[in-house]
């Protein structure tokens, strides 16, 4: 049986250009969503799916994601002075969701696909989950728990597929797949990287969840950049894909879920909104204002 899913690598090294400037000084991954930076709702989605062990791939100028994650004891005695508990309990939050958060530099952004084989070391010959920053799951689905399960039965790759707009899929990786017995899951036979809506095998695109067999840095190592001169995860997957004596080919969880991109700034709003919406602290007042507000809207 493969060993059980225990660590989890969230690149994090992009430079942020979509959101200049904004993101000259603050790392994309900081930008808050209501109240708090994207960054910690991934970390919180990997440590409630047992995943405790959390590697980070930074790029320069990030240090305010560890700051982020680390204690500020004057904060904390001001708050404490103040009476502001709920506050305070926010701020402890943020940094006692696992005592195991690891740090480590890409060096030259080459892409996901280098980002991730730098992990090589710390993931030491093991089965591993790769959660991008800018895909939030709600906290209320399991994807990335389910994901976990599929890769422990099947032994196996796993990539979280949803399907999308054929319009858009020119946005996203592209899966052709083949059903199994299970409606939820489908074989990945092929991967295309951001294809034209002509060119796509399927509307089935992959979004930022991956659970990943250590013989994908193998594949890494010898993986030639590809679009945009970078080296793609995706060509790593597909080569796996098509050859299950690799690492026992490549599996998709169809995830039909609450998803929130915040990598693009026009869905970046709607995920806040969306979220405020859902809060009890926000979502009562917020509901009415916006009703009266699109009501007004020609």
């Amino acid at each position: 049986m493969t060993a059980r899913v225990r660590k989890a690598v969230i690149p994090a090294a992009g430079l942020g250009t979509r959101f200049l400037p904004a993101t000259k000084a603050l790392p994309k991954e900081m930008l808050p969503v209501v109240d708090k930076p994207a960054i910690q709702y991934v970390v919180e989605e990997s440590v409630s799916a047992g995943l405790s062990d959390v590697l980070m791939i930074i790029g320069r100028n990030k240090n305010a994601i560890s700051n982020h994650f680390d204690r500020v004891t004057e904060l904390e005695l001001n708050l404490q002075k103040k009476g502001d508990t709920q506050k305070l309990e926010r701020v402890v939050k943020s940094q006692e969701l696992t005592e195991d958060i690891y740090y480590l530099r890409q060096g030259d952004p080459k892409g996901l696909g280098h980002a991730v084989l730098r992990a090589r070391a710390h993931i030491n010959n093991e089965p591993f989950a790769v959660l991008l920053g800018d895909d939030l799951i709600d906290a209320r689905e399991s994807l990335l728990t389910t994901m976990i399960d599929e890769q422990e039965k099947r032994d196996a790759t796993i990539v979280a597929l949803m399907e999308v707009d054929p319009d858009q899929i020119h946005l996203y990786g592209a899966a052709q797949v083949e059903e199994t017995d299970d409606p939820d899951v489908v074989k990945v036979t092929g991967l295309v990287e951001k294809p034209a809506k002509e060119d796509a095998p399927s509307n089935l695109a992959i979004i930022g969840r991956y659970v990943l067999k250590p013989e994908v840095f193998d594949v890494l190592e010898r993986t030639e950049p590809g679009k945009g001169g970078e080296i793609q995860l995706t060509d790593a997957l597909e080569e796996l894909a098509a050859d299950d004596s690799i690492a026992g080919g490549v599996y998709g969880v169809i995830f039909r879920g609450r998803r929130y991109d915040t990598g693009d700034r026009l869905d970046y709003i709607k995920a806040i909104v969306q979220l405020a919406l859902d809060r009890e602290d926000l979502g009562p007042g917020l509901r009415p204002w916006l009703k009266d507000f699109v009501g007004d809207l020609d």
